[in-house]
């Protein structure tokens, strides 16, 4: 359908081609924006680690028309076993029984998988930038002027940031991350290796207190996820640049450990898709300045520990740009901030469950996790959904023509 305009459609910029970046562009373009994406890298990140889709999340994606590629790509998880210091199993469970998921609707994909079919949903409406990113920001009152790190400069009416917890635009916007990144206390490092232990559609945890070890078999694939997490008091800045002191820290951490540990330590070693970062949160006041707004993980990161990273990024782009839907990008971040805030608050409330049940730090917490999951059946799990994971979407909106003005 063509809408008439009685202006030029608003110009509007969205860094990160992230989950929360490809379904805001998306939505953006539903209702009526120009719409650029800038992205460091190359190309979208292929393969990936496996994520959840749950709860309303599974509305967003059911109205972008990509669920049924994405139930195709579904991970069939069917095990979850918990071993000791030993390499002895504690319980094997049916995934749902640990992660609060419900059989048979909940999803779990490879990232890749998502962003592949985000990116194909968007790819025809929108422009995308890929080897560039966003050098700085001058907001006036008519939009924001943009130069690249790739040369050239623009000007958009909204500038978006979903870069991720490590946000570039909230630098330059609200200040160095310190200001609101909440350390959990936990680092990780993880990475793809041979499977040469018969894992299928499975995950394997070794646990020791403040220490685990996982093994993560998305299929009957040649390789498997490999998760290396451990606490630690405060975060070591002095590693995060630096990928060797970062698998030297790893190394350190579990010089001692059994089980299959030292074969996954020389596989990091030799891995060249090894991720180390600390478990954190993102936690603002407000997720908006004048023109620029942030999505994602760059505004609300709740963790991995939480189970809904990928969620809270579905559903905050479309509720953002469900908010912009009438042209006033002042009312539309209030809006936004106002129908959403709750609900990532509870996500990421989230947090201290999963640490108890993946990460225990102390023999007598490592002891009374694995009483509990003794305690658990290893069938699924068919109860409610989560209370976390339910927001009550509003309907789509049509495109105003004449509605493109500030």
């Amino acid at each position: 359908m063509t809408h008439l305009r009685t202006t030029p459609r608003r110009k509007v910029l969205v860094s990160g081609a992230s989950i929360a970046g490809l379904t805001l562009a998306f939505w953006l373009n539903r209702y009526g924006y120009d719409v650029t994406v800038v992205e460091r890298a190359g190309t979208l990140r292929a393969g990936g680690y496996p994520i959840d889709v749950r709860g309303t999340a599974l509305e967003v994606i059911r109205r972008m028309g990509i669920l049924p590629r994405l139930q195709a790509a579904h991970i069939d998880l069917r095990r979850l076993t918990f071993l000791n210091e030993e390499g002895s199993e504690v319980a094997s469970v049916h995934p749902h029984n640990v992660t609060g998921g419900v059989a048979g609707h909940d999803l779990e994909v490879r990232r890749g998988d998502l962003t592949e079919a985000l990116y194909a949903a968007v790819r025809d409406d929108a422009e995308f930038l890929f080897y560039d990113s966003i050098e700085t920001l001058d907001q006036s009152g008519d939009g924001v002027d943009v130069t690249f790190r790739g040369g050239g400069s623009r000007t958009f009416d909204i500038v978006f940031g979903a870069e991720g917890m490590h946000s570039r635009t909230r630098e330059m916007l609200f200040g160095p991350e310190e200001r609101f990144h909440r350390y959990l206390g936990y680092c990780f490092a993880v990475f793809t290796m041979p499977n040469t232990f018969g894992l299928s559609h499975e995950t394997v945890m070794w646990n020791t207190p403040g220490r685990a070890a996982a093994l993560y078999a998305t299929g009957n694939d040649d390789e498997v996820h490999a998760f290396l997490t451990f606490a630690r008091p405060e975060p070591p800045f002095d590693a995060f640049p630096n990928p060797e002191a970062q698998q030297k820290l790893v190394a350190a951490v579990f010089a001692d450990a059994g089980w299959e540990v030292p074969g996954m330590l020389a596989a990091m070693r030799d891995a060249d898709d090894v991720f180390f970062d600390a478990v954190g949160q993102i936690h603002m006041p407000r997720w908006s300045s004048g023109r620029v707004a942030l999505v994602g993980d760059a505004a609300y990161a709740p963790s991995f520990l939480t189970g809904q990273g990928t969620s809270l990024a579905l559903v905050g782009a479309y509720m953002l740009a469900h908010s912009l839907a009438g042209g006033d990008h002042a009312a539309g971040f209030t809006a936004y901030e106002r129908d959403t805030r709750e609900f990532v608050t509870l996500n990421q409330g989230l947090v201290g469950q999963g640490a108890a049940t993946l990460f225990p730090t102390t023999a007598e917490t490592l002891k009374q996790r694995n009483d509990r999951l003794r305690k658990l059946t290893a069938m699924p799990t068919n109860g409610r959904r989560p209370a976390h994971t339910a927001l009550a979407l509003p309907e789509l909106r049509p495109v105003t023509p004449g509605a493109s003005h500030a």
